[in-house]
């Protein structure tokens, strides 16, 4: 579904995210916050299924937001983020790294295309090679990350805000 009342921009890739319930969660917050379209890459899962079916514990945490903002599924993640590059996205890995650096310091007038990753895992080296800047949401408690679906939440809200006054 295309929604035309989208403001900036700005793109997700959820890749390699396991759980129906965080996808779901993903676009629900996906729509709250504005992103343009939500890429399901690796083993995502879609709302709807190979043959046709819609997932219900995608439907019953996106609450009809599958219905509201753009989503497609895409086999070959290098061939998306190739695409995204040459129609002029920046690719942002949502990952805590060596050289990462905090959200909030992170700054950019180009359209942005944002990656975040498997639930235990993250984003492999690989692809953490293929993106233009590396972010984090810095962590004051004991454990190291948030819920994808959370951060998801905290960085979409981030850049598509920052879109309008960059």
């Amino acid at each position: 579904m295309k929604a035309n009342f989208r403001t900036n921009s700005t793109v997700a890739i959820i890749h390699n995210v396991r759980s129906l319930h965080n996808v779901g969660s993903v676009l629900r917050t996906a729509d709250g916050a504005g992103i343009i379209k939500v890429y399901l890459t690796g083993y995502t899962p879609s709302p709807v299924d190979e043959l046709g079916r819609t997932r219900r514990e995608i439907l019953k945490t996106a609450l009809g937001a599958e219905e509201y903002v753009e989503w497609s599924k895409k086999t070959d993640i290098g061939k998306l983020i190739k695409s995204l590059k040459k129609d002029g996205y920046k690719i942002i890995a949502i990952e805590k790294t060596k050289t990462s650096k905090p959200y909030n310091k992170f700054k950019s007038k180009a359209k942005i295309a944002f990656i975040m990753g498997n639930e235990v895992k993250g984003l492999s080296p690989s692809l953490i090679k293929k993106a233009d800047d590396i972010v984090e949401i810095p962590m004051r408690g004991k454990k190291e990350s948030l819920n994808v679906s959370v951060a998801f939440g905290v960085i979409a809200y981030y850049l598509t805000g920052k879109s309008k006054t960059l």
